[in-house]
């Protein structure tokens, strides 16, 4: 191990001694995530953007009880009415986890203490990843009991029409809008404009797409394989083949993993201030 010393004169000599002092250890990555995961929840916005996954989930659940008809109490139903609110908040949750560090001015004391910016990076991406899987898994529970319930209120049977595949696929559609928001929050890095920005992805880009491709034949076609939301409606729906997992490919190329290069690139290179 490479040791830092330090210079003290002597006394008879007066020629400087060197004392080793021994260089401090690298920070684990696994404190780096445990910190990480912890100022998800350390501010009021942050502890409050991730309870809200779960009482909107409770109240989106008990939406559907009141106001759905008996033969509308399915699990299905009470996943869409859950997943619709998730799929708002879980890319919010990541957008914060990155911009934090720069619109509350943390980023010249998290980089300082860990130099290598790539390690912190890994594991906010790590950490909201895990978030939302967990996060998913708390709604899929609270559907699941919603649909208990209102089949016991209904006097039905509950109906479970949604297989194990199909509800994997919806959680790797959230995931992968999530990694659209921390795909933004790299390359804004201001939480104001990558949440704008999010939503512009989010319904602007998505109205003039159909738009386009309703009157224009070309684009048609087209469309599956350059319209990342277009290209995720798969997954949701469940229904995905050869072709479609190339067109999410394809898609998410464009819109995600190029714009993610360059982020990481730009956080890399670019001064923290």
């Amino acid at each position: 191990m490479s040791a830092v010393t330090t210079v003290e004169p002597t006394r008879t000599t007066g020629a400087p001694a060197r004392t080793p002092r021994p260089v401090p250890p690298r920070t684990p990555t696994s404190r780096i995530l445990a910190v990480e995961l912890r100022k998800m929840f350390d501010t009021r916005s942050g502890f409050w953007l991730l309870a809200s996954i779960g009482i909107t989930a409770v109240l989106a659940t008990g939406a559907v009880i009141i106001f759905a008809s008996d033969d509308q109490i399915t699990y299905d139903n009470f996943g869409a009415a859950v997943g619709v609110p998730i799929a708002i908040l879980l890319p919010m949750i990541a957008i914060l986890s990155v911009t934090s560090e720069w619109s509350q001015r943390s980023g010249l004391t998290t980089f300082t203490l860990v130099p290598h910016r790539s390690r912190v990076i890994q594991a906010k991406l790590v950490a909201a990843i895990g978030m939302g899987v967990v996060s998913m898994l708390v709604a899929v529970g609270v559907g699941a009991l919603g649909n208990l319930l209102g089949a016991a209120i209904t006097g039905n049977d509950a109906v479970w029409d949604i297989s194990v595949t199909h509800m994997a696929y919806i959680v790797l559609a959230n995931v992968l809008g999530m990694l659209v928001g921390f795909m933004l929050g790299v390359l804004v890095r201001n939480s104001a404009g990558a949440i704008v920005g999010y939503f512009v992805y989010s319904f602007v880009l998505p109205t003039l797409s159909m738009l386009l491709a309703a009157n224009a034949s070309w684009f048609q076609d087209l469309q599956l394989w350059v319209d990342f939301n277009f290209a995720q409606g798969a997954l949701f729906e469940g229904d995905m083949t050869g072709e479609a997992w190339a067109q999410l490919g394809t898609a998410g190329l464009i819109w995600l993993v190029v714009p993610l290069a360059v982020g990481l690139r730009l956080v890399l290179r670019s001064e923290v201030k």
